[in-house]
């Protein structure tokens, strides 16, 4: 396992210093997901979950007891079943978790409303993220409500529920030097499928057959499931932000949009690059694709120590709207522009998101009512992006149906910042090239 058990087992006692004396924080695993009849979806587990334990079973339940004698770790899980097993692959069973991940007791899973209220009870506070689960939500009242019925023969529930999520997300958000290493080998593999796919391409090809080459170089180095459905997208498919159709023909003369990145070992990427299917970018294609270039390196580098999350954000709105008003597809003072926000006719979302162990990672991007500063270790991506929707009559037709996002995934450092995904060219020049060769 990359993530080591000393790794694991510190995540646990960062997140209990967090939780203090008398307190418990229950974290259920994700469950099996049915994809069609008797066939399921392949199973991945709770990203909280796996971040403190590293197991990857369904049908699990995480316990933390700060200070409690008999051990602080508990899990509840299935229990070994050969007949099971047999279908199904290996489980570790109770008596596996305490010898592989460092549990200090394990149960079944099948005990856990005899035992759980055990360990409820008398607990001061309650850490648990309410609302994601309702099922999961209504059997942790039905536990509550079991002490709330012993009161009179001296039970006492416990105290308070506190939200999880603030606290362990904080943890989540700093990333460690093994999360760095996972993340830095995945955009690795991502910049290589990126540049497979600028190889293949040609007019005539379907956005699925790019996507198969992607998906190739993903399973083949070790990866073997995407972080998010990859978007391909020819044409005016481009302008639409989550198009997954990746359905038609390829033509010449459009631009492809392909935003994909795999997951390796529970972390993700997530790399965008926009190409000419041809191999050469148009005028009107090139004049664009180098505004945004300009405004992702505009916005790379604000990104450091000191600055704030919103930094990389306003420097690309105002590249973008400088050009724009450069292009004549905006008209006015650029000030009154973005004051205006006239830009988010083109350019509708936000410049990135923090990335690490989910695709759209958890972290605050304001602490009270000011923009998050950024620190060493956050990871975010980077994908400044202009739309010009086919069907848009207000600007000169040769504009119409241009989309181009270009996306790098970027670590903060001591003094600035890491893109970790350069593997894969983004100047018009090193892109023709490589499609050339």
């Amino acid at each position: 396992m990359s993530i080591s058990k000393t790794e694991f087992a510190r995540r646990r006692k960062n997140l209990m210093a967090l939780m203090g004396p008398n307190s418990i924080a229950i974290i259920p695993s994700a469950r099996e997901q049915v994809r069609s009849r008797d066939t399921g979806y392949p199973f991945r587990q709770d990203s909280d979950f796996y971040y403190l334990s590293g197991f990857v079973e369904p049908d699990a339940v995480l316990i933390l007891l700060p200070g409690r004698r008999h051990g602080q770790f508990v899990i509840f899980c299935r229990e070994r079943d050969p007949d099971m097993e047999l279908w199904h692959g290996h489980r570790a069973g109770p008596e596996g978790v305490c010898e592989q991940y460092a549990a200090d007791d394990a149960f079944p899973i099948g005990d856990i409303d005899d035992i759980l209220p055990g360990l409820l009870e008398g607990r001061e506070r309650v850490y648990y993220s309410m609302g994601r689960s309702t099922e999961f939500d209504r059997q942790i009242m039905d536990w509550v409500n079991s002490i709330r019925g012993k009161e009179a023969s001296g039970a006492t529930p416990p105290g308070e529920f506190t939200d999880l999520n603030h606290m362990l997300h904080e943890l989540r958000l700093y990333k460690s030097a093994a999360e760095l290493r996972l993340l830095r080998s995945a955009a690795d593999i991502t910049a290589r499928a990126h540049c497979r796919a600028m190889k293949h391409c040609r007019p005539g090809l379907y956005e699925y057959q790019l996507e198969a080459e992607i998906q190739h170089e993903f399973a083949s180095s070790g990866a073997r499931f995407p972080a998010y459905p990859s978007i391909v997208g020819g044409g005016h498919n481009a302008c639409v932000m989550h198009y997954i159709d990746n359905s038609d023909k390829l033509r010449d003369g459009d631009l492809v949009l392909i935003d994909a990145g795999c997951e390796l070992e529970y972390y993700a990427s997530d790399v965008t690059r926009t190409f000419p299917v041809s191999g050469r970018f148009s005028a009107e294609q090139r004049a664009l694709y180098e505004l945004v270039l300009k405004a992702q390196l505009a916005a790379i580098a604000e990104i450091k120590p000191g600055n704030h999350w919103n930094q990389p954000h306003d420097a690309s709105v105002r590249v973008f709207t400088e050009g724009l008003v450069e292009l004549g597809l905006l008209k006015g003072r650029v000030a009154t522009l973005i004051k205006r926000e006239a830009y988010r006719a083109f350019y509708m979302h936000r410049v990135g998101h923090w990335l690490g162990l989910d695709v759209h990672d958890v972290g605050d991007y304001r602490v009270g009512s000011e923009w998050r500063m950024l620190e060493r270790g956050m990871v975010m991506t980077v994908e400044p992006g202009l739309y010009i929707a086919a069907d848009n009559t207000k600007v000169p037709k040769q504009w119409r149906g241009i989309g181009i996002r270009i996306e790098d995934d970027v670590v903060v450092t001591d003094k600035g910042c890491d893109v970790i995904s350069s593997g894969v060219p983004k100047t018009v020049d090193e892109i023709e090239a490589l499609m050339a060769g």
